[in-house]
């Protein structure tokens, strides 16, 4: 398996801009959240990497998100169990160069990712309207404030949210809920990566 060192040195090979870099140490911080909370802790490392690893190929190839990621992967070691986890995030969804996306999510940690990852950013972007700059003080009822509104997040697909969702056969409010629980366990996480990430 990957170490998690190598999982984030692959990252950085195919991703230079902070934004993807800060999206991937997000997703990773929340998958090993819910990892925990859903009775896989013992699994929490590797759904991190799955979770740090599966928008490798979003930043250089976005027209072949995810057909691009498994050569990617391959080339950087990765084993198939990884590969096969990075892919059904965008089961159902047809990207840039016209293919749709197969894979259906079937393991718990796959439907987390795809419900979450577009969620994440949402909650980010929510975040950063408040004075606090930060998801720990903020509660699920302005959050979903925000989610009501078409506008705000635009490119945060909500339909991809709520079949994801449905995936897990759970009701939104507790995604959004349990999400952002994560998001403000993780955040000083998070930060402290990204400043790593800035420091010489």
């Amino acid at each position: 398996m990957i170490t998690r060192e190598e999982a984030y040195a692959l990252l950085k090979k195919y991703n230079q801009d902070p934004f993807h870099i800060q999206h991937g140490l997000t997703v990773e911080a929340v998958m090993k959240w819910y990892a925990n909370e859903l009775g896989f802790a013992e699994e929490a490392e590797h759904w991190g990497i799955v979770g740090l690893l599966h928008d490798i190929d979003f930043e250089l190839y976005p027209e072949e998100h995810c057909l691009k990621a498994p050569e990617l992967l391959r080339e950087g070691g990765v084993g198939d169990d990884i590969i096969h986890s990075v892919c059904p995030q965008g089961y159902g969804i047809t990207v840039g160069c016209g293919v749709t996306i197969d894979v259906e999510p079937i393991h718990e940690m796959e439907k987390v990712l795809f419900a979450t990852d577009e969620l994440t950013g949402l909650i980010w972007a929510a975040a950063l309207m408040r004075p606090s700059k930060s998801t720990k003080d903020m509660e699920l009822k302005s959050l979903k404030k925000k989610y009501k509104s078409k506008g705000f997040a635009a490119g945060c697909s909500r339909e991809v949210i709520e079949r994801g969702a449905n995936q897990l056969g759970w009701e939104l409010d507790k995604l959004l809920d349990m999400t952002l629980q994560a998001m403000a366990a993780s955040e000083d996480i998070i930060n402290a990566g990204m400043h790593k990430q800035h420091s010489p």
